[in-house]
């Protein structure tokens, strides 16, 4: 598999690049940078810091590079990921998107996307995570009428919030319910507001280099229940995404999930 990396110096981007050079079964064809970095037309093994040259450059425009590729991994910025998207479209190219923060008619253009070319847009790529999500569909199906709160942590330079995986997780809970979470949504709480029963709530912590962590409250009468997911550093996501990669690699025009990926 012939992989193209979007954003190839960001924290995702370099552990994307590394595991994926490691693999026998992918060659990295090059990255994609904004215009005014310094580092664009040098190798993106020197790039992405992994300690060796891959023979593959970083470019400024996509279009150099993209009919080089079978898939484009996308971790760069809301922005990138439009354009991205157009040019996998244009190319006929499978794309998996890891950025967040899109609003509802961006998610949708991914939607419709998946009618030309296999796409995925994927908040969260971590194994355990996606694990964390059936768990959660399955406490859902059988606490009850409880109440349903959502923490997310992550560094002080997060850009959104609340991050794309508590907003997964609100949108999983909603639909096993039988609800539109934007008829249930709740973000933070300040001055006089009681709960409304039957609400999602959202809350969301930001400082230092916190990498990641969720955590589902299911509260009842005297008891509650916690569903939590750490990540001890960004490599879990990263060897995610380049399994998701190859597997999208394999997959006929569509849209797909990271729980695809994995089985679950």
């Amino acid at each position: 598999m012939k992989l193209l990396v979007v954003g190839p110096r960001g924290k995702m981007g370099r552990l994307i690049t590394a595991i994926a050079a490691d693999r026998e079964d992918i060659t990295v064809v090059g990255g994609v940078a904004p215009a005014d970095r310094d580092y664009i037309g040098k190798d993106i093994g020197e790039v992405a810091m992994i300690g060796r040259v891959l023979g593959a450059p970083v470019v400024s425009d996509i279009e150099e590079l993209i009919d080089d590729c079978d898939v484009i991994i996308d971790f760069a910025t809301v922005e990138q990921a439009m354009i991205t998207l157009e040019a996998a479209k244009k190319h006929k190219k499978a794309l998996i998107c890891g950025t967040t923060g899109f609003s509802q008619e961006q998610r949708e253009a991914f939607e419709e996307a998946g009618k030309t070319i296999p796409v995925m847009l994927a908040a969260n790529t971590s194994r355990l995570v996606n694990v964390m999500y059936k768990l959660i569909e399955d406490a859902t199906k059988l606490a009850g009428d409880v109440d349903v709160e959502i923490l997310d942590m992550h560094d002080s330079t997060k850009l959104d919030s609340p991050s794309g995986t508590a907003k997964e997780i609100g949108e999983l809970v909603a639909k096993t319910r039988g609800e539109s979470l934007h008829d249930v949504d709740r973000y933070g709480r300040q001055g006089r507001c009681p709960r409304e029963h039957g609400e999602i709530a959202f809350h969301s912590i930001r400082g230092g280099d916190i990498s990641s962590s969720h955590t589902t409250y299911f509260v009842g009468l005297g008891e509650r229940l916690e569903i939590t997911h750490h990540s001890q550093s960004f490599k879990c996501f990263a060897a995610g995404v380049v399994d998701c990669a190859v597997y999208l690699s394999k997959q006929p025009v569509g849209s797909y999930t990271v729980q695809d990926c994995f089985g679950l």
